[in-house]
């Protein structure tokens, strides 16, 4: 007789949780924006769900540009133990810099050190992340408080830059 033991006290349900305050902060941003569409928000957040859910992200950041200007940004860390905050979505009433005057949204993920491409490479993604050397430091913006997502241990700290 075998014995399993676990030390995580969230669940997928508990991940999907989180993922619909960050799937509606995506939703705001595009209808807010016009950088993206609400199609493109949704396979974005899709994707980080699917990511989150294997433990493979350390933080997601979402960033809107014109150009190569920084207006805004939100970094999502991720944490799979003793998260806290219960803050509902919203917050991202981001100023309307539509794709056809050269507003774009830049999504960038940092992986965790667990995983591995082989691993990602065989998930359900809807986007073809590709790698990337962007400076997610928003050196050009202020930092401030942002909202905290969590259910259950799993959660999210939303840091807001304008």
């Amino acid at each position: 007789m075998s014995t399993y033991s676990s030390t995580s006290t969230y669940t997928v349900a508990d991940v999907e949780n989180v993922m619909r305050s960050v799937k509606a902060d995506l939703i705001m941003i595009a209808n807010t924006t016009k950088a993206m569409t609400e199609v493109d928000a949704a396979e974005y957040a899709h994707d980080i769900e699917v990511l989150a859910k294997k433990n493979h992200l350390k933080f997601a950041d979402v960033t809107l540009m014109n150009g190569s200007t920084e207006l805004r940004a939100i970094k999502y860390e991720f944490q799979t133990e003793g998260a806290t905050g219960t803050a509902r979505p919203g917050g991202v009433l981001w100023p309307l810099t539509p794709k056809d005057n050269g507003g774009r949204i830049r999504i960038h993920l940092r992986y965790s050190d667990s995983s591995s491409t082989e691993a990602r490479a065989k998930l359900p993604l809807k986007v073809s992340w590709v790698p990337s050397s962007a400076d997610t430091s928003h050196k050009g913006l202020t930092s401030a408080a942002g909202r905290d997502y969590s259910s259950n241990g799993f959660g999210t700290n939303r840091e807001d830059f304008s």
